[in-house]
């Protein structure tokens, strides 16, 4: 006697539990593939959008004082979280990490955005934000889970602490408070060898190139 026959309630349940399996692995798969084709075009979008920036631009002297703010800012915080990444080598929770899991592309959204209104066009800085949503989103989500597999034992309660992108008001420390030892107090939140090994310097040059080109745009009034 067939114990489990085919058409059974046993057979259909198993059946059931087989498709949704599967279709739970189709839908990782095809997130997996938007992640990777968002990795992929980030850096050629770019060479898209710069000469779409030189061509918006109407630069104003206010405009181009506002947007210098919001850029410098992104550049600080962006040098701040290069000179505190040992990429692949120890989870990074101190500094700008403590408030927010991506503060480089933080400071990459302010850069951009700044720019953005450095350009006196404010249809480039709607263009610019649906772009970084559309594309960096994805990447930090996808950078997430490989951190998470770098780390298994510090990131889930990392990242259940510290958000993705927005910055938390107050700094998280993941060690407990009785590892907290005057040597780890005294631990650097800058370090510029690491600035300098992730060229990160390279940003601050893109920025003053850009600006140097628009403030000549707005004084040949191009």
């Amino acid at each position: 006697m067939d114990l489990f026959p085919p058409g059974g309630s046993l057979g259909l349940i198993a059946g059931r539990l087989s498709y949704s399996y599967i279709m739970a692995n189709r839908d990782v798969t095809r997130t997996l593939r938007l992640l990777q084709v968002a990795q992929r075009i980030r850096v050629p979008a770019g060479f898209v959008l710069t000469p779409l920036l030189l061509v918006a631009a109407r630069p104003g002297r206010v405009w181009v004082a506002a947007g210098c703010v919001i850029a410098v800012a992104g550049l600080g915080i962006r040098a701040w979280a290069s000179g505190c990444l040992k990429k692949n080598e120890e989870l990074a929770t101190g500094g700008p990490y403590a408030y927010t899991r991506n503060p480089l592309y933080l400071g990459t959204f302010l850069l951009g955005l700044g720019v953005s209104v450095c350009t006196g066009s404010w249809w480039f800085a709607v263009v610019f934000t649906a772009f970084y949503l559309l594309v960096y989103i994805p990447v930090m989500l996808a950078e997430s889970e490989t951190l998470r597999k770098l780390f298994p034992d510090q990131y889930p309660a990392y990242s259940r602490s510290v958000p993705l992108l927005v910055p938390r008001l107050t700094p998280f420390d993941i060690r407990p408070q009785a590892e907290l030892t005057d040597t780890a107090r005294r631990a650097p939140l800058f370090e510029m060898s690491l600035y300098i090994r992730h060229r990160e310097y390279r940003a601050l040059l893109g920025f003053v190139a850009v600006l140097g080109i628009l403030i000549l745009k707005a004084y040949l009034r191009l």
